[in-house]
């Protein structure tokens, strides 16, 4: 079987690059730059995702030309869209390659985005060139902190509706966005998501999207996630990814021949 195309990719952001410094003036400490304060994103609101120049920050810039590129080469039946947590399948080849490998799948994850970030990717020129029969979509993690429920379940709609809107020909396995914290117990981000599910789980349709909460798979039976599971509570390990790889894999498999 081929290697997938994303493979050569480099390892998406993990975070905003630090600032720049200024210029010391002589006999003097260097002094880092201010921060440039940020617009707010709405969640559902197509952004790119900004650096603390205030710009577009140079890394997401280039990886998402990376993946229009591979967009463009339209060879791709099978494309993951998400942040770090989808971003990590390149540091699991094996197991992809067993899972997904004879779909020629591409992976569109970039570590640190959001909802607004992923609908940006896709209304400028990711889904270009491309037709697949299949998207695995998981995002909105990076959201929790900042947004509501709502606003990160409309963020999902909106992605959902636009993949709708210019692949119509391919599935949408939508993915519950997964646990994240040790504890369930006072854990307000876990809270948050669960609701956030709550609310997209009603795009199943049956037909076209599918949504399934695979969550309860890392989960021990207190609720807890462990080290073996995601070492940081919120990205996974290998044991994690074949967990994730062994639930989608039998879905797909009715979509993709």
């Amino acid at each position: 079987m081929r290697l997938p195309t994303f493979s050569l990719i480099a390892l998406a952001l993990l975070a905003t690059p630090s600032l720049p410094a200024q210029q010391p003036a002589s006999g003097k400490a260097k002094a880092k730059a201010p921060a440039v304060p940020l617009p707010p994103q709405a969640p559902d609101v197509a952004a790119p995702k900004m650096g603390g120049d205030g710009k577009p920050n140079a890394g997401f810039l280039k990886l998402h030309e990376d993946f229009v590129k591979v967009a463009r080469q339209g060879k791709a039946r099978l494309v993951f869209l998400g942040d770090s947590i989808t971003n990590g399948w390149n540091r699991q080849a094996p197991i992809w390659q067993a899972a997904f490998g004879a779909w020629q799948p591409a992976n569109f994850g970039i570590g640190g985005d959001r909802t607004q970030h992923v609908l940006w990717r896709i209304e400028n020129g990711e889904l270009e060139g491309i037709r697949p029969e299949a998207f695995v979509l998981m995002i909105g993690t990076n959201n929790s902190r900042d947004d509501d429920a709502a606003g990160i379940a409309r963020g999902i709609t909106r992605i959902v509706e636009t993949l709708r809107s210019k692949q119509p020909q391919a599935k949408i396995l939508l993915l519950a966005v997964f646990p994240r914290g040790e504890r369930a117990a006072n854990n307000a981000q876990r809270d948050k998501l669960i609701e956030v599910n709550r609310i997209i789980s009603k795009l199943h349709n049956g037909e076209s999207i599918h949504f399934l909460d695979i969550g309860d798979k890392f989960l021990q039976p207190d609720g807890s996630l462990t080290k073996e599971i995601m070492p940081d509570y919120l990205h996974l390990s290998a044991k994690g990814y074949q967990i994730w790889a062994d639930a989608i894999t039998p879905t797909l498999k009715g979509w993709l021949k």
